[in-house]
Parts: C-alpha cells; structure tokens; sequence
C-alpha cells in the first residue's frame, strides 16, 4: 500500500508538496487498515484506503496525479526508452525562471509484501543528481543503494559486486532502480514491479484506452463476471454485455492499448487509435417483454465513462493495487459516484488492500455532518493556486475540523480555501461585451 509520496518542482508544484495515505486520529472508525510493515509481530501501520483531492479548476489536483504518474514512468522507462545524448525529460514549473535551474525531486514510500520501502530521486534536464532506496525487512531502515551525480554508486555490503555491474550500463540519464530491474537485480526487482502494476491514471485523455482494458477483462473468464456485475450495478438499464468476433488487427491494437496503460510498454510511438465501436462491445437493455440490444455509439456519455472506469477499478480491486483517477465524477451521478469510492473503502469489497487517490469537485464525498462520511476528514486534500501561479497541497485534517462539521457547506462556502475567487461583475461585464459584439 501507497503510505506516502512527496515532490517538488513538478507541473504546477513549484515548492515541495507532501502527500500521505497514513491515518490520522480524525479517521472514521473501521475505514483505515492495519498493514504490517516488517517481521516484528505487532508492527502496523494505519492506511487510508481511498483519499480525495479538491480544490479550484486549474488549482493543480490533476497535476498531482500526473506528478505520480510522471515518477512511475521514469521507472519504468528511463533505461529502456531513454535516449543516451537525450537529457532527462521533466515537466519542472515553468512561471519561474528560476526554476528551470533547480532539480525536481520525488520521494515515494510504500509497503510491499509486508516490507517498508523508500525510494527517491532528484534530476534536472541533463543528469540524474541522487537517487536512493533503502527498505525496513526488521524495522530499521537498510540501504539498497545510494548515487550521488559525480561519485560512486554506494552498495550495502555483500552486494557491491552485482551492484557495480549495474552501475556500469546506468547512464546518467536514466535510473539505476530501471537498470537494476533490467539486470534481473532481486533486491530492487520487488520495488520495480510495484511500479509496474501501481499508479495506473484513469483521465480524459485515456478513455479509449481504458474502454480497451474493459473490453480485454470482458475477454478473460477470471475478471468478465466481476466487470458485468459493475456495469449491471450502476443501474444503467444494462442486462448484459456481449463481444462480438474481433478483426485479429483490431485485437492485436486493444493489447498493445492496454500494455501502454498498464505501463508495460511505453507510448513511443503514441497511442494506438482505438474506436469504441471496433471493440465489438454490445449493450442490452431490458425492454418491456425482453432485452434489447444497442451498439454502443447509442449509448449516452455517462454509460460510455463508465465503460472506461470499470475495468481499471476491478483490476485494481483484484489485484490490490493503487489507482488514480482524474475527476472521478466526471458525467457520473453522485450517488454512483459515492458507490464506487466505497468499494474501496468496504474491507469486505475490498480484500487486498487496493487505494484509490482522485480528484473531484464532487463536493457530495465530503460529508454534511450527519451521518457517516463517503470521506473521512484525513481522506481530503485541498489545492490552492497562489499569485505567482503555483499550487500548494494540504490535509483538510490541517484545519483541524470538528467531527459533526458539515464539510461539504464549508468548502463550498470558502471557509478551508481551494475555491475560486470569481467576480459576477466580470461576467456580467462579459456579457455586455459580447452583445454590443452582436449588435455591431
């Protein structure tokens, strides 16, 4: 499980934000799970399952995923994809000039297999600066490696030898954690693999691909009963799914589609373009007398998101993973909205320990002060753009909100920030302008 990432002079994020899926003492009781995290019994640690991020448009809660997003795909493909003479490709902020100079860094801590591990790395646009992991197999932290840009690679004893044979095919453009992996190295195989299978981003830009991966997990008798039983549940009229043969060109596209998402091939060449209506997906409906079917280009826009949800939310259910999501409520109606983040949040739904980390605007997940809370109050997040347009993050449990607080009131109101500060008078002004436009 995901307990905490940290970053800094990526996207929209000038300064260091610092994210955490660890609870707090404001959780909703029997949300967090206790993980253990080394061989000590007693040794847990209490995890979040789920948490949100809110805040304005353009406030920087999309480019917080991405900045996940962005360290997964140096991982995975610094080494196998890098271009040797090619730089370091970053996405550094950019309303600064000074920040064109200053590294942009990334921390993630996770627990894998009942073992804490960390891992780190700084870069700019020519080298990799530091980088480092260390894992916590009895409860203190021991070094995996450590590179400093100029030095020699720094190995624990007993694994210098594999470690230096590493270190000669690591290009200083490129990770040594993605050059282990490539050796076969086991000590960083375990770290790489998380990357591998975690921090898969569901966004806009990603639907075709993600229709894809739903369509391949309708193929596979392992998953098609769990994907049916969602698409049913969302009471969208749906009865039943059914493929239909596909062209073997069209199948090989859906695979390949479906290996970029699941980062096991990198998009080098671009996405291959995938037509929902060549993935064969018929819809039946239940008529009056019996079902009807419909091809999918009849289907309205929120049955088509959630098409393209289901299939990332059941493999990450299945396999126990950590899935981001881009705007989860995007078309979708609140109430399904809030069935999904508590599949997440159901231990009984939710057996392996998957995370899901979103943004929203879905003001509905944050609670009314009765009753019980879609999220609790250490589950929320807040982005805030500042004058010089930069974002900050930060906990709404920084606020330190009462428990029979309505949440969703205050943020709307403005009390916790990360609102817009928009003036009726410029939109009327606006409209004034564009009539003397017409008039004319």
């Amino acid at each position: 499980m995901l307990l905490a990432f940290r970053a800094g002079n990526i996207h929209s994020f000038r300064d260091e934000l610092d994210f955490s899926m660890e609870a707090t003492a404001q959780a909703e009781e029997g949300v967090p799970r206790e993980v253990r995290w080394h061989q000590k019994v007693g040794s847990t640690l209490k995890v979040l399952p789920a948490a949100g991020v809110f805040g304005a448009n353009g406030s920087g809660k999309t480019n917080l995923l991405r900045a996940m997003t962005a360290l997964r795909e140096h991982v995975l493909f610094s080494f196998r994809s890098g271009d040797p003479a090619g730089g370091v490709h970053r996405q550094h902020f950019r309303l600064d000039p000074a920040a064109d100079d200053r590294p942009t860094k990334f921390e993630i801590d996770l627990i894998l297999d009942g073992v804490r591990y960390e891992y780190g790395v700084s870069m700019d646009s020519e080298k990799i600066i530091r980088e480092w992991a260390s894992h916590s197999p009895k409860g203190r932290p021991a070094l995996l490696f450590e590179r400093c840009y100029g030095s020699p690679i720094t190995f624990p004893a007993g694994k210098r030898a594999l470690g230096r044979a590493v270190e000669r095919i690591t290009r200083p453009n490129s990770l040594f954690l993605s050059a282990a992996a490539a050796s076969g190295h086991p000590d960083l195989l375990p770290l790489f693999g998380w990357f591998e299978r975690n921090l898969m981003l569901a966004e806009a830009s990603s639907r075709p691909q993600r229709w894809a991966y739903t369509t391949q997990l309708l193929h596979d008798k392992e998953t098609r009963d769990s994907v049916h039983a969602l698409i049913r549940a969302a009471d969208l009229g749906i009865s039943n799914v059914r493929i239909q043969p596909l062209d073997p060109k069209v199948l090989d596209r859906i695979r390949r589609a479906v290996l970029i998402l699941a980062g096991r091939e990198d998009d080098a060449d671009g996405f291959p373009e995938i037509d929902l209506t060549e993935l064969g997906l018929v819809l039946s409906h239940r008529g009056v007398k019996e079902d009807v079917e419909f091809g999918v280009a009849e289907e309205s826009l929120g049955t088509l998101v959630w098409l393209g949800i289901v299939g990332p939310v059941v493999a990450a259910l299945q396999a126990g993973t950590v899935l981001l999501v881009d705007e989860l409520e995007s078309s979708l109606h609140p109430t399904l909205v809030e069935r999904l983040v508590a599949l997440f949040q159901d231990p009984d739904a939710n057996l392996k320990g998957a995370q899901l980390v979103f943004s929203s605007h879905a003001a509905t997940l944050l609670g009314s002060g009765s009753g019980s809370r879609p999220l609790g109050r250490d589950q929320i997040w807040l982005t805030e753009k500042r004058s010089d347009g930069s974002s900050c993050l930060y906990p709404l449990s920084d606020l330190s909100p009462r428990r029979e607080e309505s949440i969703a009131k205050r943020y709307l109101s403005g009390r916790y920030g990360a609102t817009p500060i928009v003036s009726h008078e410029e939109f009327v002004e606006v409209a004034r302008l564009m009539t003397t436009c017409g008039r004319e």
